[in-house]
């Protein structure tokens, strides 16, 4: 069987815009049978190619850009003589995923967003073309030996980070079940296995609520966030490069459940992960949320559901027993999400 190596996540990369530089001005004139001195005919040259950002919903990876490092337009054509004016720079068009964000890399200032698909924003725009010399005939100098250079494109250095657009975000400790949850409300297939950070990389799964066979069925997206410890806000295991997917959620699913490591503990794991939400960005820690003990088919996660409900109750939290491996609470919790986010 021959390997294949998983598709690389990469959120973040540099890129550099640079629009194409306008064509100059033409020096010409009119050499026409019985009109020596026929007058200037210099056309314009054409204008630079922009450089355009386009959101592709079927990307979900900045690898392309990661490994592109520069993009340029076409420059504009030079004028030309007869009144002939050069062809504008054809842009340079790059197709990014939803929800990037792009920057400017040496003022820090935010370019733009492109959230929804085919949004476009022009990052580098090009270099107006020259002016031929036809348009510096004067009633005193019929014969203008002059024309304008074209304008130089922009140039910038960019900086594109990519924030995963999903409705729910899915987050607790590693190996409290989230891949094998996301794989059983959607047809997601993340990589699943009994070891710490198994995610590496979210993972959206599409969820269908209602009816699907008479095509009545609502749908929100789920991201799957890597699994997450005490300190990530400050960068620890995978750290604030995958809370910030969390930006764009609407509500929160907290996954816990019973586990066999030392120091942890289902109520000691909720407050840890909910302090790291607080300390990365407040508002991330008010949004709605439904919190879950999950793996229900095991027999020691189901004796402790009884006395784990009524410590989440004196917390205020209503804790729900749920199963990815038997399906056990799914549709309700799945029901219940929808109700947030729609």
């Amino acid at each position: 069987m021959r390997y294949e190596p998983p598709v690389r996540f990469v959120d973040e990369c540099t890129l550099r815009a640079e629009a194409g530089d306008g064509g100059r001005g033409c020096v010409a004139f009119r050499r026409e049978k019985f009109q020596p001195f026929g007058g200037p005919s210099g056309g314009d040259g054409g204008r630079g190619g922009d450089v355009v950002l386009v959101a592709d919903p079927g990307r979900n990876t900045l690898l392309e850009l990661h490994h592109l490092r520069t993009v340029r337009a076409e420059r504009g054509e030079h004028g030309l003589g007869k009144d002939m004016y050069g062809r504008a720079g054809a842009p340079a068009v790059v197709r990014v995923p939803l929800g990037t964000i792009v920057y400017d890399d040496d003022s820090r200032a935010v370019l733009g967003e492109l959230v929804r698909p085919d949004d476009e924003l022009v990052v580098a725009r090009g270099g107006r073309g020259g002016r031929g010399n036809l348009h510096f005939a004067t009633p005193t100098d019929r014969a203008p030996r002059r024309a304008d250079p074209g304008e130089a494109g922009e140039r910038r250095t960019l900086r594109l980070e990519l924030r995963v657009m999903a409705d729910v975000g899915l987050l607790g400790f590693p190996n409290v079940g989230k891949s094998t949850f996301v794989s059983a409300v959607s047809r997601a297939r993340p990589r699943i296995a009994d070891y710490p950070f198994t995610t590496l990389e979210p993972h959206l799964g599409v969820v269908a609520v209602g009816d699907t066979r008479r095509g009545l069925a609502r749908t929100f997206v789920i991201a799957d966030i890597p699994g997450l410890i005490p300190g990530a806000s400050e960068g620890a295991g995978l750290g604030a490069r995958f809370l910030r997917h969390l930006e764009r959620t609407r509500a929160l699913l907290h996954l816990v459940t019973v586990s066999d490591e030392p120091g942890r503990e289902p109520v000691a794991d909720y407050q840890a992960l909910r302090l790291e939400l607080a300390r990365f960005d407040p508002g991330l820690a008010r949004r709605p949320e439904v919190v879950a003990l999950s793996q229900a088919d095991l027999p020691h996660v189901r004796a402790a559901y009884p006395d784990l409900r009524a410590r989440f109750a004196e917390l205020g939290v209503q804790l729900r027993l749920v199963s990815a491996a038997t399906h056990e609470g799914l549709d309700d919790l799945v029901q219940e999400l929808a109700e947030h986010v729609m």
